[in-house]
Order: C-alpha cells, then structure tokens, then sequence
C-alpha cells in the first residue's frame, strides 16, 4: 500500500493507530493483516460496491470498507456479531448466484475467491437458493456462465475503466441479472465488439468467466463429457453434505493439480509494451495466461494476441530439423551436417574476398542474449561490423531525434508517465491496435481522470475516435505543424526560458531556423487551419506536463528522423522533459526491438550505444574476447541489399526476421536474395526468407527458452523457460554459440545469465544488470549503475552529453515522395489489433484466423461511391514497384483517396509488393508511408472481413458498473440496514 506523508488517527478495534489519510477502510486492514471478506474488491480495480460482504463497523454505522475513507477520529471495528451477521448476508446471497460442486469444477486451483472466503468463514450451508439466470454464452477463447457468475462487477469494470473497450455490462433491469456484451442479452461474445483482451478471465473471482483452453483440463476429474458432468456435479452435492466435506475433498484435489499444472512467468512475444504474465501449462498445453498485478509493464492488462495467440508455439509447420537445399529442393540434415556447410562456406568466404563480404541480420523478437551473441559472432568470429537489426525498419529515425537533442535514444520515462501525463500527444501511432495496453492507460486517465489527449493521424482509428482533438495534417506534413507549434510558443513568449538557460543549448540556431514555419506556411503545406494549430500550441502552454507519442506514422518518411527531432525539439522548448508525466515517447514495435539495437546489433555500434569507431571502446571489446576488431562501420540492412546487387555482398545469415517480407520493395529484396552465393536462415517457420535460403536451422521461441527483453520503456525483464525446446530445434544463443565453435572459438556459455553477465562488463548502462535482480516480475530500466540503481525516468540529473545539456537541433521539412499523376492513391499502412506483423506466428491460430481470416482494404466512401467498390470487392493496387491484390472494405476510418492496407499478409497483399527504396534520410529506414498507386477493379467477392469481427461491434460506455442500478432494485436491501432493522425488532420485542 502507497504511504504518504499525511496520516489520521483512528481507533482499530479498540486499539489506537496513525493510519495514512488517504486510504480505505479495507486497504489499511489489508496492510495490516486483517482478513475481510471481499468478493467484488480488486487492488487493480478499486471499490466496486457490488458483493457486500467487506462490511465492518465505523463510528456505530455498518459500512463497505472497500469505499470508506478513514478520517480523524475514526472508531473502526471488525468483528462483532452485527458486522458478522451483515458479511453472513452478503455471502449468502453471493451462494444464491453461484453454485459450489469445487471438486469438479477447473477453477478449483487454490485461487478461487469463493472457495476460499465460504472455507475462511466456515460456512456450512447457505439459505439463498441457487437459481438459473441463462445458457452459456460461448466465446472461441473465453466463456461466460451465468449460472455461476456473482455479480462482483470485476469483469465490467475491467471492460469499462480499465481496459475502455466499452463492451460488458450486468442488465440490473432482468429478473436474474447477468453480464451482457453490447447491451444485447442475446447477443453472442464473437458477435459483439469484444476484442478478446482477456481482462474480464484474468480479474473474475470464480469460474463465470474463464478460459476455454482451461474447460476440462484443470482437473482430474473436469474432463467429463457434458452428459456426464451434471450427475457429477449432482453426486459431489449429494456425497459431500454440507460445505465443510467439501472444501475439504476439493482442496486435496486442488493440491494434486499443483504436480500437472505447472505455472511459469515469462514477457510477450508480440508487441513493444513488454507485457509480463505466468502461462500455465499442463504438458505442452497452455491452458490459460495469467497477467500479475505486480507485472511492471502491464499490471494485469493484456490484448488478444498476448493472452490468447500462443497456438503457434505447438504448431505442426515448426521446423524441427536443419534443412539444406540440395538443386531446387531442401533436405532434412543433422545438425553437425547443417553446422559443417555453414563453417566451410563462410571460411572459403572470408578467405577469398575478405569478413566484409558476410552480413547478419539479428532479429527484434529473439532475446537480449541472442542478439549479443549474433553481433559478437559477426565482428569476433568474422571480423566485419555488417550487422544490423529490424529497428532499420521502423525505430532508427526516432532514436537519431533523440540522440541528437537528449542524448539518450529510447523512452524518457515508463507507461505510468505516459498514463499520468496532464496532455497526451499521439502522432503517426495507431496505439489501439499497435500498442494495445498503453492505449488502455491512455483511455482510462481520459475517461477517469479527465486527461486530455490529441491525436494527429490521416487516418481515423479507435484513439483518434476518442480523442479531444483529432487532426488529419497532409501526408508526411507532421514536422510542419510541429515546427510551427514550437514556433508560436516561442514568438508568444510561452517558452520555458529558465528550463532553456539551464538546460539545453543552441536556443538562437532553433529559433532561427524556425522562422519560416509561419501560420501561413503551416496552413499552406498541412492543410490544417491556423486556428487547430494555435489550439495544439495553446494545449501544451496550458498543461502542466506533456508527453508525446510517435511511431511508424512519423519514422517511416523520407524525413523520419527529422520530424522525430522536431517533437523533441518542442518538448525541450516547453520543458517537458527531466520530470514524471512527460517528455518523449518513441513506442517500439516488437516486443525487442529495443533490446536488439540496445545489444549492439548495429552497423556503426557495439553495446549500449558504444560507436565501433571509438578506439578506446573497441580496445575494450577486443581485449575482452581477445579479438582484433574492425573500427569500420559497417553496412546496414538497407545498405547489404544493394551491396548483393552490386557484387559487394555474397552471404548472408538472417535469424528471426522475415526480411523477404517485412523490408520494402521486396521484389528488389528477393532477387538479392536469389544473387547470393550462401544463405542461411534461422528460424521457426518455413519463412518467405526462408525459400531463398541454402540452410535453414531451426530454432525456438520465446517459450521455449530463457533471456531477457528490453520493452519501449526501456524496460529490462528476464523471461523463463515454459517448454523444454520441440524436438530437433535450439534456442538461438546456443545455435550461435555451437556455430561459432564449429569456426574455432571456445565459447562456453551453459545459461543466457552467464551472456548478461558479460554484457553487464562491457555495457554502461547495463553495468548493473543481473539475473539476481531480475528475478520473477523483478524489472530494470536502463542505465542500470553498478550498484544495481536503475533509471525509470531519464535525465534527472543530466542529459546524455558530455557537458550534461540538452541540444536544439535545428531541423527542417523533407517533402514526401511524389508520384506520377496515375498514381493517384495514396496506400497508408500499418498493424491490424488481431495479427502481427506479416502474420507468421497469428495465423497458426485458429481463433485469431476466425476473427480475421484474410488481410483487406479499407477505402473511403467518397471512393467506394467513385470506383464502384463494395465490401469484397477484389481490386488490383500497382505502383512503380509491384503489385497486390486483394478485396476492399469500405469504411469511414479512411478518407478521399487514402487507403488503408495492413501488413498482415504473406502473399498477394504484402504491403512490401508496393512500396519503394527510398528511404530517411539520415537512417536508411524505408520510406514505408509515402507510396502511391493506381487501382483497377477486378470483379465483387464476399467480404474479408466475416460480420463477427468485432469492428462490427456497438460499444456501451458507461461509468463502471453503475452499481446504483442494482441497489435501487426492490428486491435489494443493504446488509447493514437489515442487520439494523433486525436489532431494532428485536430490541422492540424484549421490551415488550
């Protein structure tokens, strides 16, 4: 429980305390120790006033110490037989709606809240009769029973006010209340605007909501055919009279659970917010995921992918053995076979042409130590800096801006800065569906706190729908508006000039190169109105703190760093950095995005950052693998496709990237791959990179071994081993590892921790890092000091500099790409909720697959009444590069001639068939969004997109649970009052 500084005086149980002043009844008993019950109550949730059975005593009165607040004064009881009697009441309703039979039910696992408040307080029968309220309404992951649902509300509020997706509500208005999706009693989970988070599973205190994976596999004897699992439930009632038998038989057979299910922590495979949560497994089954509310990152949050999306890992297309291509056809191999060809190849290789003819590509979803291990095997054991990571795709404009002006490229503070933040800005991010649970932190301060939130897109999604302000500046036009934001605030005198004077240098260069960025010229080039412009400026004037988020929207231009420069530059120009609440957000994509790069899996960089042209840096790496290294930078991802085209470049090994899809103009990527003199690809699906490979070596994902991550908040977590490696595949440090031993090396790591530790000696700001400090939900932010000190919030003390300023850094406008006039649509892109990336790992899920089977396109009103297009109908897309082809769906998400083309596809509608080579700059990261085409319609089809999905869906927002709904019932009569009225009864009659 959070102290303060102020505290009350209260008299618990006749006993006198300091207690701090702003917390409940219930919160100080539970730091104390003091067992009451509490059925609705969540430490994540708050008071939800829904169960009644927390009620104690406060000065006489019988209250829900869940939502009292203690007071100087206060005279608190909680025992006594009126407050008993009022939590029997309570309890016993709570058994009118849920029906016991524990030693057949899968919930029974030692945390059901039922269970163990009807055993705690020795309940043996109860007068509530259970009654029905309705048939199963059944999900394709999770299910609801409302014959067994208590009405805690948990489940609603974690829909409403948590994760904001507005779908649940309890019908307070029906006979028997239930829970409902979309206001609709009838309407099914899948056919509601639902989108499978998974929180109302995660936080509901009984078996009502729970996992279908877990339906008749938990237990021992919950695996009965549905015929045969009534009289079950019927003779458990009738064998096991009265509760007591019962907790007693249930229990035993909750422990016996404890040796088949085992439960492991480990961090999302998906997305950058670094989401931590235990997976239980019973073999290699995964039978729920189950988020803590003491994860770092994410609380007890989770999106559809990270809760449900993990059918990948038992997928029947795994690799499992080595594969070498023999003609037009692969083999299967042995490893030491696989290893041999590898080794001589690359010998032969370096021999004849020199280390700089091979290149690696590490990958963003592989761990800290995978990726250490990749770069120190390209530059210890080959000799060449060409090593590079698929931040080159996405992030590498971002971290320039902040190299550039603060030193430090990665997030300047954590999700609870963001989420405490008085303005949020959300540029060029589509966090709803990218980054699904900071998008709930953003949602829940909005809709609870009243936080305002600006979101600039040219396309109309979830966080733009709830924004207070939604702008749609010209494509490519974002470093324009913020430009003249930054220049109205400083030529109105709003600046922070004690900030500035104190902390940031080069005020007169930004100033000066900002004068061209007028109203007019804003106006001009972004087609917002001066008036929009003056209300962002006056926005961030007015709020106290400021945090700015950005990501594909804004990197992926020709001037991506540059804009990514200009935010920052804003944000040093109006002080919003050096304090919680604020500063710069750059949200990653992959779920170690930042870990790679931070590993030194980059051309110009070793670890933490540290340039390779550095002398002294690079003596300290090769005295400590006793190694002469290269002072060379050396090529990045873009650069090694244009080096195999021109003859530079003749190997390359790729582990865990898709890079025959996922980097742009692929057609140009593919034929590099075909001029390749050895390829070696590593992996756990037969990839389209894959196809143009010489070895394929299997590996394993994250469940399949131990690391760690580093998230968007520069977040440091360990994860643990959930399955031992499928058969014939190897995690990829030890593939690395047994590779570069087959080279000659003596490497000999036993586990990941043994590579951090060496990661720890030679990084800065990993110095501090260790598996010790890492242990279970355990996090650091880096830098990390020796002592083990972390840095959750950046530049308290100083900037990344030497002199510890920050620096302006003047930027100006790179105008987009322009096309022929027949290319007259304009193919924005981005991730779709339900898939990542291009797909490979979500569509080996069958319930993801169902939910959206096929990537589509979504196009505007305006164009659908132009072209004729309905939902379905299948058109051709072509620009200078390539082609796709795929069906359309009409929506108002988009507008004119804009279209919408999510990368979620491995086929005819890869988003990379289209776009070019162009690319920033500054950083060679592709120039994704500035790519324009021509249509042609080729005929009608079904839609792509079944009516289930939940775009469908008719949200219900409401403030929580509205409890008063339920207490304004007749049939509804606080505990306390009866207890009240029964005392006042009996009182009458003994005086009488």
């Amino acid at each position: 429980m959070d102290q303060v500084k102020d505290t009350v005086k209260i008299t618990l149980n006749n006993r006198p305390v300091e207690v701090p002043s702003n917390a409940s009844v219930l919160d100080y008993l539970r730091f104390k120790g003091i067992e009451v019950p509490s059925l609705c109550y969540h430490e994540s949730l708050g008071p939800i006033e829904t169960c009644d059975t927390c009620i104690v005593e406060v000065n006489g009165e019988l209250v829900r110490s869940c939502s009292t607040k203690l007071n100087d004064g206060d005279v608190v009881k909680t025992g006594g037989s009126e407050v008993v009697e009022a939590q029997l009441i309570a309890l016993d309703r709570v058994l009118g709606n849920h029906e016991l039979y524990c030693t057949v039910c899968d919930f029974n696992n030692g945390n059901c809240e039922i269970h163990n408040t009807v055993q705690e307080m020795k309940i043996d029968a109860q007068d509530s009769l259970h009654r029905e309220k309705g048939e199963v309404n059944r999900g394709k992951f999770y299910r609801y029973d409302p014959n067994q649902c208590i009405l805690c509300g948990r489940c609603v509020e974690a829909c409403q006010n948590v994760q904001v997706n507005e779908t649940l509500l309890i019908d307070w208005t029906l006979d028997r209340p239930r829970v409902i999706w979309d206001g609709d009693s009838d309407i099914n989970i899948d056919e509601s605007s639902c989108v499978n988070c998974g929180h109302c599973s995660t936080v509901c205190p009984c078996n009502a909501m729970m996992e279908v994976n877990m339906e008749g596999e938990a237990g021992f004897l919950t695996g009965m055919l549905q015929e045969s699992f009534r009289p079950a439930v019927e003779v458990t009632k009738a064998v096991e009279t009265g509760y007591g038998p019962l907790m007693a038989i249930s229990d035993t057979e909750s422990i016996l659970r404890e040796d088949r299910i085992k439960k492991t922590k480990t961090v999302c495979t998906y997305c950058g917010v670094g989401c931590s949560f235990d997976v239980w497994t019973k073999g290699r089954d995964i039978l729920k995921i189950e988020p803590q509310k003491d994860a770092p990152a994410n609380g007890i949050s989770t999106c559809v992918k990270g809760k449900f999306g993990w059918d990948f890992v038992n997928s029947e297309e795994r690799l499992t053995k080595p594969l070498i291509r023999k003609g037009d056809e692969f083999v299967e191999s042995t490893w030491e076979e696989a290893y041999d060809l590898i080794t001589s190849k690359f010998k032969e290789k370096v021999e004849e042409k020199g280390p700089d003819a091979l290149g690696f590509i590490s990958s963003s979803k592989c761990t800290n130590e995978d990726a250490f291990l990749m770069q120190k095997f390209a530059r210890s054991v080959i000799g060449t800096n060409n090593v590079d990571n698929c931040s080159r795709y996405c992030q590498s404009p971002a971290t320039m801006g902040l190299w550039r002006t603060v030193g430090y490229g990665g997030d300047s503070g954590g999700i609870e800065d963001i989420e405490k933040a008085d303005l949020k800005i959300c540029i060029g991010t589509n966090t709803a569906e990218a980054h699904p649970v900071i998008a709930t932190r953003i949602k829940s301060s909005q809709k609870l706190d009243g936080k305002k939130v600006i979101v600039s897109d040219i396309r109309k999604h979830e966080l733009a729908e709830r924004a207070d302000l939604f702008i749609r500046p010209n494509p490519g036009s974002d470093i324009v508006w913020l430009n003249a934001v930054t220049k109205y605030i400083i030529d109105n005198d709003k600046h922070d000039k004690a900030f500035i004077d104190e902390f940031v240098l080069n005020f007169d260069k930004l100033k000066e190169s900002l004068e061209k960025f007028t109203l007019d010229y804003a106006e001009e080039h972004t087609g917002l109105s001066k008036e929009t412009i003056i209300e962002i400026a006056e926005s961030i004037i007015e709020a106290d703190t400021t945090a700015v988020m950005w990501a594909m929207g804004i990197t992926q231009h020709s001037g991506g760093s540059d804009a990514s420069t200009a935010i920052s530059n804003l944000l040093l120009a109006t002080g919003n950095y050096r304090k919680p609440g604020a500063g710069s957000y750059p949200l990653r994509g992959h779920n170690n995005v930042q870990g790679a790069s931070d590993m030194g899996s980059m051309p110009d960089r070793f670890t933490g950052y540290q340039k390779v042209t550095d002398e002294a840096v690079r003596e300290k790496f090769s005295k400590y693998w006793n190694k002469d290294l290269s002072g060379t930078p050396g090529l990045n991802n873009h650069g090694m496709v244009d080096a195999i085209h021109d003859g530079e470049l003749d190997m390359l090994y790729i582990k865990g990237e898709d890079m025959g899809l996922v980097d742009a103009n692929v057609n140009y990527v593919r034929a590099a791959f075909e001029k390749l003199d050895f390829f070696v690809v590593q992996d756990i699906f037969f990839s389209k990179t894959a196809e143009y490979a010489d070895v394929i070596l299997p590996a394993s994902p994250s469940l399949e071994k131990d690391g760690t991550f580093v998230n968007t908040e520069r977040r440091i977590q360990r994860l643990y081993k959930v399955f031992e490696p499928l058969e014939g595949t190897k995690p990829d440090w030890e593939i690395i590892q047994e590779l570069a031993n087959h080279m000659g090396e003596n490497w000999n790591y036993n586990h990941p921790s043994e590579i951090m530790d060496e990661i720890a000696k030679l990084t800065p700001i990993f110095s501090g890092v260790s598996y010790d400090l890492l242990e279970g939900y355990n996090s650091l932010q880096w830098p990390v000091f020796e002592d083990g000190t972390d840095s959750p919030l950046l530049f308290t003390e100083r900037f990344n500099f030497d002199d510890g300023m920050a620096r302006f850094f003047p930027v100006d406008w790179t105008k987009p790409l322009d096309f022929e006039e027949e290319y007259d649509i304009h193919v924005n892109n981005g991730r779709l909720l339900e898939h990542f990336h291009e797909g490979n790992m979500t569509y080996q899920s069958e319930g993801l697959t169902h939910e959206t089977p096929e990537v589509f396109l979504e196009v505007s009103h305006e164009l659908a009444e132009e072209r004729d297009l309905k939902d379905g109908t299948l058109v051709r897309l072509q620009s200078p590069y390539g082609k796709v082809e795929l069906k359309t769906i009409v929506t108002d998400r988009v507008f004119g001639k804009e279209v919408y083309l999510p990368m979620n596809d491995q086929g005819d509608g890869a988003i990379n068939l289209l776009t070019s080579s162009y690319a920033d700059k500054d950083t060679d990261t592709p120039a994704y969004k500035e790519i324009s085409a021509k249509m042609t319609v080729l005929g009608h089809e079904d839609s792509p997109l079944p009516k289930h999905n939940f775009r469908y869906g008719n949200r219900q927002p409401q403030m929580g649970v509205n409890v008063e709904a339920k207490w304004a019932r007749d049939d509804y009569t606080f505990p306390g009052d009866l207890v009240k009225e029964r005392k006042v009864k009996q009182n009458g009659e003994s005086n009488n």
